[in-house]
């Protein structure tokens, strides 16, 4: 159900098809030039393919232009009221805007901010969340749901649509995990643009993981969103390390490699919990292993390479001995302290490689 429709966000493509895209938001003042390239810079190290700025005033706008001057990051200005500010970051040089039309004010205005877009090809992602749902649509449904806030969405892309411009993201957020679900599922079914998605307010680095998981997982797994953004109360770098891991958990993204472990039980013989965060830690940090392996890092022979057989590399523990396997195979037997040396070491050689 993936948008049909793309944008292009600088040199990003959006829908249409293309890979999930990941994006965050700088967290630091909107005035400090220096502390936002900064930042933009940890988060393009970490991953990030597109980053949002916020714009609310004269001196924001005139250090985003200043920004956009010293950096090839696609930028997306972040405007929520003045349809000036929309139209200076456009002149800027902004690569997207996010604008809820709600907040704009008239219609006259919201129409200024479309025809700059359009005459400089700028896309506009058309924000909507529970806080700004229409009054109008409150007072149909009563309170804030997920079918007021996917009409208030279809609503407003169809005015931009009616304005002439069609190059359009579409942004449905609550901090509700189920209504955020439906609203989108209601919403996809009538608009055929980009879709960002995310949780809005989703909390700190735990709860937010959580709720951000399983919100966007859900979305992705149906078949919903173009481009995402974990919202965190955290380093934005969280964020965008984070969403790379649950699009690798779900297969959209290729992993530098997969490491599956075993619950442990009363069989385990071995510190596995410790092995297993060491051996992740040592994969994370090894810059020339190859790259899309699962390894398998198991308690017993029980769950060795039996039941890890498919396994590209494993090791499995006993009592002060654990053996190395590939591919269900047996390599060698080793003492407890070189299990995780071993291990590396296979993964190097090649060893028990199976074409």
């Amino acid at each position: 159900m993936s948008s049909r429709k793309q944008v292009m966000v600088r040199n990003v493509p959006v829908g249409g098809g293309a890979p999930v895209v990941i994006q965050s938001m700088c967290n630091v003042d909107s005035r400090n030039e220096e502390g936002i390239l900064k930042q933009i810079g940890e988060l393009q190290e970490a991953g990030c393919q597109i980053v949002r700025l916020a714009v609310p005033n004269q001196e924001a706008l005139q250090v985003f232009s200043r920004i956009r001057q010293k950096t090839d990051m696609p930028l997306v200005a972040d405007i929520h009221f003045d349809w000036r500010m929309a139209v200076g970051a456009i002149e800027a040089g902004a690569d997207k805007i996010r604008i809820n039309p709600g907040n704009i004010g008239s219609r006259e205005n919201v129409q200024r901010v479309v025809d700059a877009a359009k005459e400089h090809q700028v896309p506009i992602r058309v924000g909507v969340n529970s806080g700004s749902v229409e009054k109008d649509l409150l007072q149909k449904y009563g309170h804030v749901t997920a079918e007021a806030l996917a009409e208030s969405a279809v609503k407003n892309v169809r005015m931009i649509e009616d304005m002439g411009y069609d190059d359009l993201v579409v942004s449905i957020k609550s901090s509700d995990v189920q209504m955020n679900f439906d609203a989108h599922k209601i919403a996809a079914q009538k608009i055929d643009h980009p879709f960002h998605i995310g949780i809005t307010e989703a909390g700190t680095v735990k709860m937010g993981k959580i709720k951000s998981a399983a919100g966007i997982g859900a979305l992705l797994l149906s078949g919903i969103g173009d481009t995402l953004r974990v919202s965190l109360t955290a380093d934005p770098v969280e964020e965008v390390l984070f969403a790379r891991n649950l699009l690798e958990s779900i297969g959209l993204r290729k992993p530098k490699f997969e490491l599956v472990s075993c619950p442990t039980c009363g069989r385990t013989r071995i510190p596995l919990q410790q092995l297993a965060e060491s051996v992740e830690k040592r994969l994370t940090e090894e810059k020339d292993l190859p790259e899309g392996l699962k390894i398998a890092v198991m308690g017993c022979v029980v769950n060795g390479p039996g039941e890890a057989a498919e396994a590209d590399y494993g090791i499995c523990g006993g009592d002060g001995k654990g053996i190395i396997f590939a591919k269900g195979k047996v390599l060698k037997t080793v003492e407890e302290d070189q299990l995780e040396d071993g291990l590396i070491a296979a993964i190097r050689e090649g060893a028990g490689k199976i074409e």
